[in-house]
Order: C-alpha cells, then sequence, then structure tokens
C-alpha cells in the first residue's frame, strides 16, 4: 500500500479510506502480503482527476459502478468497427471535460444503453468522434447533455427506418448480389442531408401561429 500511495503521489491513509469507501477493488494477497496492481494505479488516478473536475467521491463511486456495470467495448461494436466511424478512447478524466459537469452516471448509463459508450479496462469507448464533438458542442451551446441524449435515441429510430428504406431499394433494383452497394452511402446520405436541409429551411420559415382573439 504504501508503494501504490507513492506511486499515485495521495497519502497512505488516503489509499485506506478509499478502501473502505469500495471505490478500489481489494489487493490479491499472499499470507500476510497485499499485492496492488497497475488496475489500482490507474484507478486511484482516474479518482485524483475526477474529484480535480469538482466530483464529489460518493458520485465518483456512483460513476465507477456505472462503468463496472456497463457493456464492455466489443458488445457494442458488435461484429466490428463501424465502417466510417472512428471510435474514441477516453479516459473518465477526459469524457468529464468533454461534458463538464454532465458526466453523470444517469447520462453514462443512458449513454451506455444507446451503444454510444463501452469500457475497456479502465478506458472509455465512444463508437463515433463525430457524434462524441457534435454532442459536446450542443453541450457547451446550453443543451443538456440528458435531452441530446434522448434526441439522439429518436434519430436513432429515424435513421434506422432511412437505411432500411434505402437497403431494400437498392437491393431490389438491380443490387440482389452485392450486400453494400458501393453508391448505397453517397446516395443515401445526399438525399437525407438535402431533405433534411429543405425540411429544415421550411420549419424555420413557419410564421408563428397568432395567438388566440
Amino acid at each position: 500500500m504504501e508503494e501504490l500511495a507513492r506511486e499515485a503521489g495521495i497519502p497512505v491513509r488516503t489509499v485506506r479510506f478509499y478502501r473502505e469507501r469500495g471505490l478500489i477493488s481489494p489487493p490479491r494477497r499472499e499470507g500476510r502480503i497485499a499485492w496492488y496492481d497497475d488496475h489500482h494505479l490507474a484507478r486511484l488516478r482516474t479518482i485524483t482527476g475526477l474529484l480535480e473536475r469538482g466530483h464529489t467521491l460518493t458520485g465518483i463511486a456512483d460513476l465507477a459502478r456505472t462503468f463496472e456495470s456497463g457493456r464492455d467495448v466489443a458488445e457494442v461494436l458488435g461484429l466490428g468497427e463501424p465502417s466510417e466511424e472512428t471510435p474514441v478512447r477516453l479516459t473518465p478524466e477526459q469524457l468529464a471535460d468533454y461534458f463538464e459537469g454532465e458526466s453523470t452516471p444517469e447520462n453514462l448509463a443512458l449513454a451506455m444503453e444507446l451503444g454510444y459508450l463501452g469500457t475497456d479496462g479502465e478506458e472509455i469507448v465512444h463508437i463515433s468522434r463525430r457524434l462524441l464533438d457534435v454532442s459536446a458542442e450542443l453541450v457547451r451551446e446550453g443543451v443538456p447533455l440528458a435531452t441530446v441524449l434522448s434526441t439522439g435515441r429518436h434519430v436513432r429510430a429515424h435513421a434506422e427506418a432511412l437505411a432500411d428504406l434505402f437497403v431494400s431499394v437498392l437491393q431490389e433494383y438491380g443490387a440482389e448480389t452485392d450486400p453494400e452497394p458501393p453508391q448505397l452511402r453517397p446516395l443515401a446520405r445526399a438525399v437525407v442531408d438535402a431533405e433534411l436541409s429543405m425540411a429544415l429551411d421550411r420549419r424555420l420559415r413557419r410564421k408563428p401561429e397568432e395567438p388566440e382573439a
């Protein structure tokens, strides 16, 4: 424990307190000797980093339980990494920096449920850099992360329906032997982008309804 505390840059009594609170797992024991490893050191450094970012010990314990109960990255990625999206590896501290004040256990649990986040040891993996950056930008603009995530759930439902539509059309007309016709993604993106742009135009130009007399 003394060596672990020295490597982590904290007092031994603090390590002992974290153990009592369940913030770090028990050491491996050989007789009267307790062995700590890199996992314990990484967890201590994570706790220190999150405390510096304003999290409480109770909040950190809740976050740790959320991470430990979440799906691992292999389950989130399924059969393989996305063909066009770039997963991002983050420490808990880096994730807290992305969503300052919004990295709550509830939000993380929802992100894991949606498949945006997975865990890989002490690291967190976000399925898409583009989605991560857009989500962080929305939060910086004042949209609560919980709202961003719930909106993402609705967007995904529509995206799944659109994907089914495009795949069925192209498979029906001349692409039966190709599991993914090369023109599928650019055509689908172009149609959706144009239609969404025009829909936003219509919505933003719509005059507010006159108040009732």
